[in-house]
């Protein structure tokens, strides 16, 4: 049903990289006939050539395979090619095989560098170094044959012009995350390099129920538009796209039949920050109170044109910090609700405690008319659709992690079951429980989903996740949350500015120009100046160090009890200023401000 046609040019699915000392030089070595891609090491600049130059004796360039071009980012004086170096497959979606990138790997096209004042030079080894971040980003999916950023409904509903075209014309741009790198490639028609990548999360399984054999596949895909970190993307743009936007498909195959079924996660679409300060949780931010029913109206509008019917379920506390955004998301609710969009807030920790997640049954009576009535999408074994999906649950908690994660997966559970009924795998009263085999793999997938969004947000793995995994939560499951909330918290304090950075270069969320900085940090003054948290705290342990000999020595002096308060004041003193002023002792973004 979704096949590409066979005029279609196809993309290079291996090929060699050649280094040579003024340019690189991209072969395909799959058994294409096409001409090898040749990229100027001075600025960046392709063109196609015929064969590989030969080499001179002297100097024997290096070579590498490679699986795909990501793309060109160009800085203030070079541009630089990124490439995959290492792919595993992680599996097949709709019957094409679906690839994993291990590591990619940036060659720098910057020798006209030599020639560029000494100031600017300097910018440029400041961009370029947010790169060596840049290669390392977790969850990067491709596939050659089929367009990963589109669920099976929607690449069902694709006319037949729109099959013929490559596929980085086809694809959804909020979910290519390299879009803006592929720009120089798309710039100089070079259809067969151009590799759309998806970020997000891949796991399937098989599982045989009886006779029968399922397979089942989660593949979630982020929105590029607020890309980010966990405290440096919060909320809404004021276009109403929002941070840590996941559309998460659940596809189930068998004997010919393919079921999918869509949920999105996504902030609490308002203007609202959460900026790190030292404390362990930072105080929300509402900005710009006035805009906040038309920045929602924005949000929801997008999902009703992609998804139809919405319904936004809001999982946050009902009390403090939490409670006074819950309050105001429910109330500029109001104004957009109608029959095809609504709102249902339920205090996750309220009524389910730490322990008791079971009791997410009442939410699900709460929307389970929603999901009968919006169902899921399901074809048959010739490819014709028989049901389609015509609305979408919207989870959210405050990071849009781990307890939304608890909550799709069970919205996913009972939809798997509904699809298991109406293909008669299942009886009337039979679930997913009944078989252990299927129960285990189903909460393992989820689990490992939920931990993969997790990690490209906030870092670490996601929290309650042994409730996923298992089905209940156990004290090794406590015992690990407790470790990864610390880890996030440093992450979130001492790292994630620098991550934010790399991000939003990469996206083209901010973009590089002469004229626009010279340098990636502007001027620092004031307490900026000195600011150092490493630093600071030597001092505070050093003053400490000094209190307690300053003690000891007491017994023999009494003078040196006043050196003692001293120095624990100097401490306390110290410790107190930092805290007073933790936001500039964070490490935050440089490039791009937080603030609106």
């Amino acid at each position: 049903m979704m096949e590409r046609a066979d005029s279609v040019q196809k993309l290079y699915t291996r090929m060699r990289l050649w280094e040579f000392p003024d340019q690189y030089v991209i072969e395909p070595t799959d058994g294409s006939s096409g001409s090898s891609l040749a990229v100027s090491r001075v600025d960046g600049s392709m063109k196609l050539i015929d064969e590989v130059p030969e080499c001179s004796n002297l100097r024997v360039p290096k070579i590498y395979t490679i699986f795909g071009v990501v793309g060109i980012l160009r800085l203030l004086a070079g541009s630089y090619l990124m490439v995959i170096t290492e792919r595993e497959c992680a599996g097949s979606y709709l019957g094409h095989p679906i690839f994993k990138i291990l590591s990619m790997k940036v060659f720098p096209c910057d020798h006209s560098l030599k020639s560029t004042p000494a100031e600017q030079k300097k910018a440029e080894m400041e961009f370029s170094s947010l790169l060596n971040v840049a290669e390392k980003t977790p969850g990067l999916f491709f596939s050659y044959e089929t367009n990963l950023t589109l669920s099976a409904q929607r690449l069902n509903d694709l006319g037949d012009e729109s099959r013929l075209l490559p596929l980085w014309r086809q694809a959804e741009p909020r979910f290519l995350w390299n879009n803006y790198m592929l720009e120089v490639l798309i710039d100089n028609k070079l259809d067969p390099f151009l590799l759309p990548i998806v970020q997000g999360s891949f796991h399937y399984f098989q599982a045989a129920i009886g006779k029968d054999i399922i397979d089942v596949t989660l593949i979630a895909r982020r929105c590029t538009r607020r890309n980010g970190t966990r405290m440096w993307r919060r909320g809404a743009d004021p276009d109403g796209y929002v941070a840590n936007f996941v559309e998460t498909e659940q596809l189930m195959q068998f004997n010919g039949y393919t079921a999918s079924f869509v949920e999105i996660r996504g902030s609490i679409p308002l203007l609202w920050q959460q900026i790190v300060d030292l404390t362990y949780k930072p105080k929300f931010e509402l900005l710009k109170l006035e805009e906040h029913p038309r920045v929602l109206e924005r949000h929801i509008l997008d999902l009703r044109k992609k998804y139809g019917a919405v319904l936004a379920v809001d999982l946050v506390n009902k009390h403090g910090g939490e409670g006074r955004l819950c309050e105001k998301f429910g109330s500029t609710m109001q104004h957009v609700a109608s029959d095809d969009v609504r709102y249902v807030h339920f205090d996750f920790h309220h009524v389910c405690g730490h322990v008791h997640f079971e009791r997410l049954s009442i939410l699900y009576d709460q929307i389970s008319d929603f999901l009968e009535r919006n169902g899921y999408l399901l074809l048959n074994e010739k490819g014709e659709k028989m049901k389609e999906q015509t609305g979408v649950v919207r989870t959210n908690c405050i990071d849009c992690l781990d307890r939304t994660n608890v909550t799709q997966s069970m919205i996913g559970r009972n939809m798997l079951e509904y699809q298991l009924r109406r293909l008669g795998v299942f009886g009337a009263e039979e679930t997913i429980s009944s078989h252990p085999n299927l129960d285990e793999r189903f909460k393992i997938l989820w689990a490992n989903h939920g931990d993969d969004i997790s990690i490209q947000y906030s870092g670490t793995p996601a929290l309650k996740g042994d409730f996923t995994r298992f089905g209940h939560r156990t004290i090794q499951g406590i015992v690990n949350d407790g470790f990864n909330a610390l880890q996030r918290y440093y992450l979130n304090n001492f790292a994630d500015g620098t991550k934010q950075d790399a991000i939003d270069l990469l996206q083209g969320h901010y973009i590089v120009s002469v004229g626009r900085d010279s340098a990636p940090s502007s001027q620092k003054g004031g307490i900026e100046a000195i600011a150092s948290f490493p630093l600071a705290l030597g001092l505070v342990l050093i003053g400490f160090l000094f209190a307690t000999m300053s003690l000891r020595q007491v017994r023999y002096d009494f003078r040196h009890f006043f050196f003692s308060l001293m120095w624990a004041g100097i401490s306390v003193g110290i410790a107190a200023f930092v805290r007073a002023n933790g936001r500039v002792f964070c490490n935050r973004p440089r490039l791009h401000n937080p603030s609106r």
